[in-house]
């Protein structure tokens, strides 16, 4: 099997937080939580294709920007700017002072 990371991450707004697509594995993730009453034939296709692409059929990038139109057809694609940053501890405090 072949790499399964994609060259740079999607991300999907949820109810409550934003979901990262960084891998196949994420996007499978994703198809499996995905709300039977929202599974069309656009949905079909794209599973199909991503199991082709974990079997090393389909191309990695194809399967990316097929991810990115199906989440952006769904109204549920994360703009970069919807993304909160990443918390970050300061390095120059000690927890116990």
């Amino acid at each position: 099997m072949a790499n399964t990371l994609f060259d740079s991450p999607l991300f999907v707004k949820r109810a409550r937080y934003v979901q990262e697509l960084g891998s196949l594995e994420d996007v499978f993730d994703l198809l499996d939580e995905w709300p039977a009453e929202k599974r069309d034939a656009t949905y079909e296709i794209l599973a199909k294709a991503c199991r082709m692409a974990y079997q090393g059929i389909f191309p990695l990038p194809a399967i990316r920007e097929n991810v990115r139109r199906f989440l952006m057809k769904q109204g549920v694609l994360a703009n970069l700017e919807e993304v909160p940053p990443v918390s970050r501890r300061r390095t120059d405090r000690n927890l116990g002072s």
